[in-house]
C-alpha cells in the first residue's frame, strides 16, 4: 500500500498519513507479548507504514525497546519517542492501579530539565538500539497527567529546561523536529511563544466526535509553522464499538452522539471507525495519524477501514445534522 508522506513545519522530516502509535505495544491496558507486538509492527511496515511513535513511558521502556528491536533491521522509517520522564529502577512491587501490563521494572520520574532531556534522550537511543531519533517531544505537560494546581509549574519548568535541550539537539542535527505530545490544546497554545516548533502530537482533541481546536488551536499552529499530528483518532476506543473515552466510560451525553454519527455512517454503507481515521487528515495542518492497534488483526482491520470508500454526501450529511463543525475540511 502507497501511504501520502507530508512534511512536518518546515523541517525535512516526513510522515506518513497513517503511523503507527506505540503505547499498546508497551501494554496499555492489555498484555503483548514480545513476539505478538514485533509481529504488530512489521505488520505495520510491509503494509507501507513508515511513521512510529514511541516513549519511555509506554510500558517503561518496553515499548521503546520492541520498536528498535523492529526498526534496526529496516529502512526508511520515521521515528519519534519523548521526553520528560526519566527511568528508575522498580523498588517495590508494581502498583495495581497501574495501567501498563508487564511493563519492565522501571518506575518514571518526571524531569523537564535541560539536564534531564539530554539524559532522556541518550537513555532512548540506548533503549531503542538506533542510531538516531527523527522527531522529539515534550511529554504530557497538560492538566489530565498533572492536575490544575501543578501543571502551570510543569508546564514553565518545560519551557525553561526541556525547551532549550530539544532546540539544542535540533540545532546540533541530532534531531530533525520537535514538539510537544499532550491530551489537552491548552499546553500547545501557551508554548506557541517559547521556542520554534515543529509539529505536535495531540490525542484526542481533533477528531470526528471532537473539533473545539479548528478555531482557536490549529490555526494558531498553522501560522506557528508547525504541524499537527493526530493520536488517538479513536478517541480511545469510542468511535471503533467500545464504551471508552478519554481513558474512561464515557457519559451519556458522547455515547449518544456517536451513536448518531454510526447512523449517518451507516446509512452510507460506511463504517464509523473509516470515517474517524480519514477526517482530522483533511485539515492542511495535520500531517498524519496514529492509531495503536493491539494485534496485527487489528493493524489490518485499521488497514481496512483505511481504504474505505467514503461519498462527500457522508461528510455533507454529518455536518447537516450538526455532528462535525460546519467549517471543518472534510476529504475530497
Amino acid at each position: 500500500m502507497k501511504f501520502e508522506t507530508r512534511k512536518l513545519g518546515r523541517t525535512s522530516a516526513e510522515v506518513t498519513t497513517l503511523g503507527l502509535g506505540g503505547a499498546t505495544l508497551g501494554g496499555n491496558q492489555a498484555h503483548l507479548t514480545d513476539a505478538d507486538a514485533k509481529i504488530l509492527c512489521l505488520e505495520a511496515f510491509d503494509s507501507g507504514i513508515r511513521y512510529f511513535d514511541t516513549a519511555p513511558f509506554y510500558g517503561y521502556g518496553r515499548s521503546e525497546r520492541l520498536v528498535g528491536d523492529t526498526l534496526r533491521h529496516l529502512d526508511g522509517w520515521t521515528l519519534s519517542t519523548k521526553v520528560g520522564r526519566l527511568l528508575r529502577p522498580r523498588k517495590g512491587e508494581q502498583s495495581q492501579n497501574d495501567d501498563w501490563r508487564q511493563p519492565l521494572p522501571f518506575e518514571p520520574v518526571f524531569d523537564y530539565s535541560y539536564d534531564g532531556v539530554m539524559r532522556s534522550y541518550e537513555d532512548s537511543l540506548q533503549r531503542l538500539g538506533l542510531d538516531h531519533i527523527d522527531i522529539l517531544y515534550i511529554h504530557d505537560i497538560d492538566t489530565f497527567t498533572h492536575g490544575a494546581e501543578t501543571q502551570p509549574k510543569m508546564h514553565a519548568a518545560a519551557m525553561d529546561g526541556a525547551a532549550r535541550a530539544l532546540d539544542d539537539l535540533r540545532s546540533s542535527g541530532a534531531v530533525k523536529a520537535i514538539g510537544i505530545g499532550v491530551n489537552e490544546s491548552q499546553p500547545i497554545a501557551d508554548a506557541l511563544s517559547h521556542a520554534q516548533w515543529d509539529c505536535f502530537l495531540l490525542a484526542g482533541r481533533y477528531t470526528l466526535l471532537e473539533q473545539d481546536s479548528l478555531d482557536t488551536l490549529l490555526p494558531a499552529v498553522e501560522k506557528h509553522g508547525a504541524s499537527i499530528i493526530i493520536g488517538g483518532p479513536f478517541n480511545s476506543g469510542i468511535l471503533v464499538g467500545r464504551e471508552t473515552w478519554n481513558y474512561v466510560k464515557a457519559p451519556e451525553s458522547v455515547m449518544t452522539k456517536v451513536k448518531a454519527m454510526a447512523r449517518v455512517c451507516e446509512a452510507h454503507n460506511v463504517p464509523l471507525a473509516a470515517a474517524a481515521l480519514r477526517f482530522p487528515l483533511a485539515h492542511p495542518t495535520v500531517a498524519g495519524t496514529i492509531p495503536g492497534p493491539r494485534s496485527a488483526e487489528e493493524m489490518n482491520q485499521i488497514l481496512e477501514w483505511w481504504t474505505a470508500d467514503i461519498p462527500g454526501s457522508l461528510w455533507s450529511d454529518l455536518k447537516n445534522e450538526k455532528l462535525i463543525a460546519t467549517n471543518a475540511p472534510v476529504p475530497a
